[in-house]
């Protein structure tokens, strides 16, 4: 399995609550270009829109993990998430260092900390 994005569109993420994003678009160029699955709510409604950039199965057994990137509001954000997965994603390319500024850990992970 290659590297994939999962996106969130319940609650938050991909609704009229974020006023100026194109949601549609969003998941349009994801899933026209990336490996995508749209999932329901992932409970981080503060972070909307979140993207989960999935490692490859070979990038995963080498020990690469999710990346959760929230706050990916902008067509650029998006753009730079495509870039990524279609270089490798998580493990086997670098993530474009502008992507960091939208990383964070779901609650559920820093309580495991």
């Amino acid at each position: 399995m290659e590297s994939r994005v999962v996106v969130c569109r319940d609650c938050c993420c991909g609704t009229p609550k974020l006023p100026g994003v194109d949601h549609e678009a969003q998941t349009t160029r994801l899933s026209e270009t990336v490996p995508t699955r749209i999932t329901d709510c992932l409970d981080v409604c503060d972070q909307a829109n979140v993207v989960v950039v999935q490692p490859s199965t070979e990038a995963r057994a080498a020990g690469a993990r999710p990346v959760w990137l929230g706050l990916v509001n902008d067509p650029d954000a998006t753009e730079d998430v495509v870039s990524w997965v279609r270089a490798g994603g998580p493990g086997l390319a670098p993530m474009p260092p502008i992507l960091d500024l939208y990383v964070f850990t779901p609650p559920r992970r820093q309580r495991a900390m």
